[in-house]
């Protein structure tokens, strides 16, 4: 039976995440370099769990989707560290292993955090992890939604990616209003996990102050807005969201009281210019309805400010 995820004795949670690791083959040079530098971010930072959001694998045309899975998270498993994954585009790709064997391999794993999919639900690999206090009650949540891959509507009509489902946010709401209900009506502080970017993202980018990149073209949001922003604003716990996907951006800001945050991609697969990879950490503390998050980059350097971007159209009130 795994132990419940805990705050430090110092009160602190900490949560690294990993962006994008497209892991495809384990000899090549540039996946031998990224495992160096996840084992190096992870035994440096020490963490309480580790985030994958999305994209662990390239899978493909490859034989072995398995074996690649495993590949990537062998290092936390070997450091004995908590690890949970949310899914992306690229890792049901093989035509020989689907999204639910996927997660049913990631929930054999001994570190793995996961939890089996509730019923009647769209997507694979939906559930809630809850960080208990010293008293052993739960004081904060994290919330792992599948946005899935790829549009199931062609791309004339919806754009490209696919998007988080009704369903989906109607689990979300159900599990906001039983912990709010055992906090005593006070929400928990809790953070989301997810592959694709909400449409949000384009938002803050262009009208309010962000702070970091967006090397990328855009944010690849759906272009389908089925409201789940609208759900964590109403329901009151969520703090912070973060994705990968767009292996060029980096930043995040805040909209309606929730920071809308990119990862730091752990492989640069596509860009045509220097981009150094990394993963992004966070910090919870206990009791305190904030966080902290700083970019944990490959050289080793730590940053914890990151360059502003001005809104270029109108401002939108946070």
């Amino acid at each position: 039976m795994k132990r419940q995820l805990r705050f430090r004795e110092d009160g602190t949670f900490k949560i690294v995440q990993f962006a994008d690791a497209e892991f495809s083959n384990s000899q090549a040079e540039d996946e031998i370099n990224m495992n160096a530098m996840m084992r190096h971010i992870l035994e440096s930072e020490k963490p309480d769990l580790v985030v994958y959001t999305g994209d662990v694998i390239a899978s493909g045309g490859s034989t072995d989707v398995a074996q690649l899975f495993r590949n990537a998270v062998a290092i936390p498993e070997e450091l004995e560290i908590p690890w949970a994954v949310v899914f992306g585009n690229h890792d049901s790709e093989a035509a020989n292993m689907t999204r639910e064997q996927l997660h049913a391999l990631q929930l054999a794993h001994r570190f793995s955090y996961a939890k089996p999919d509730p019923p009647h639900v769209d997507g694979v690999g939906n559930y809630v992890l809850t960080i208990h206090d010293k008293h052993n009650d739960p004081a904060a949540a994290l919330y792992f939604l599948d946005s899935g891959s790829y549009s199931p509507l062609e791309y004339s009509r919806l754009g490209f990616y696919d998007w988080i489902r009704r369903s989906q946010i109607h689990w979300y709401v159900d599990q906001s209003y039983q912990l709010t209900a055992q906090n005593g009506g006070q929400p928990l502080p809790s953070l989301a996990f997810f592959h694709i970017p909400l449409p949000e993202y384009n938002d803050i980018w262009d009208f309010s102050v962000c702070y970091g990149q967006r090397q990328d073209y855009g944010c690849s949001a759906p272009w389908i807005n089925t409201g789940f922003f609208a759900a964590m604003v109403e329901m009151g716990d969520v703090m912070g969201t973060f994705v990968g996907h767009d292996h060029g951006n980096d930043f995040w800001g805040t909209l309606r009281g929730i920071r809308l945050c990119y990862g730091r991609t752990t492989r640069n697969a596509y860009l045509d210019r220097p981009f150094m990879t990394g993963a992004r950490v966070i910090q919870l503390s206990e009791g305190v309805r904030a966080f902290d998050t700083w970019l944990h980059l490959a050289d080793g350097s730590i940053l914890r400010e990151q360059p502003a971007h001005m809104p270029e159209g109108r401002k939108l009130s946070t």
